[in-house]
């Protein structure tokens, strides 16, 4: 599995002071050489956290595969078609929430997700679609004509160490058993951390795994290189 770090709260932190520190571009040439395969970053509606020239620099000098996280908008689809980032991830987003909270909704918006999805991938991108772990979204993501999906892992990640575990851990090996068979690769992510990530291995065929948070939590005691260095021998 490859290593997806996204570098959202290193923005959060710098903009708790509204200053240059720390350095959102240096953080991410950071995780990239200690073993990141690829940054993402979610540029909010809000940009409560990334802003647009964050993301800017970043596909223009570090030398890596930007994943960009963004709402299903007009204007986050007009940036894309423009910036041209390697892949996009289309999650839902709410002004109110305080981090992506599920998946999106993509069969209850089929066709508008075909129309979005369809300029993208004629550029070149790689269109991935954030969804909860059901067979009724990974069909509807394969029908947008998206070439991945990203299965979220949140209540798996919330349920780590309950009797609830298995029977999330079960709907995100499924999912990624049904996806396979449309020819979708799989990626996945939302609340993994250095203890919950280990079972990712019992899911044959996850292409990436996206993980933030706890990273970024994990560096403000080890520091950064160490940190993504941890996640990136646990996933090897």
């Amino acid at each position: 599995m490859l290593l997806g770090v996204n570098i959202d709260h290193v923005a959060t932190l710098r903009n708790a002071r509204g200053g240059v520190e720390p350095d959102v571009i240096e953080a991410a040439k950071i995780c990239i050489k200690n073993g990141g395969d690829s940054i993402t970053t979610h540029l909010r509606e809000d940009r409560r956290h990334i802003k647009d020239d964050d993301v800017k620099i970043i596909r223009s000098e570090v030398k890596t595969k930007l994943n960009l996280e963004m709402a299903m908008t007009d204007e986050m689809q007009n940036i894309a078609l423009t910036l041209l980032p390697d892949a996009v991830c289309i999650v839902p987003e709410k002004r109110q929430e305080l981090t992506t909270e599920g998946g999106l909704d993509i069969a209850g918006q089929l066709e508008r997700g075909i129309k979005f999805v369809k300029p993208l991938v004629e550029k070149g991108i790689e269109v991935s679609l954030f969804i909860d772990p059901t067979e009724e979204q990974v069909k509807a993501a394969y029908q947008t004509g998206a070439q991945f999906i990203e299965l979220h892992t949140g209540t798996y990640s919330n349920s780590f160490g309950t009797p609830n575990e298995e029977k999330a851990f079960l709907d995100l090996k499924h999912a990624t058993e049904y996806a396979h068979s449309l020819g979708l690769k799989v990626n996945a992510g939302h609340g993994l951390n250095y203890q919950n990530v280990k079972r990712m291995h019992e899911i044959d065929g996850l292409y990436e795994l996206n993980i933030g948070h706890s990273i970024i939590a994990r560096a403000v005691f080890v520091g950064l290189p160490q940190a993504v260095q941890e996640m990136k021998e646990l996933i090897k």
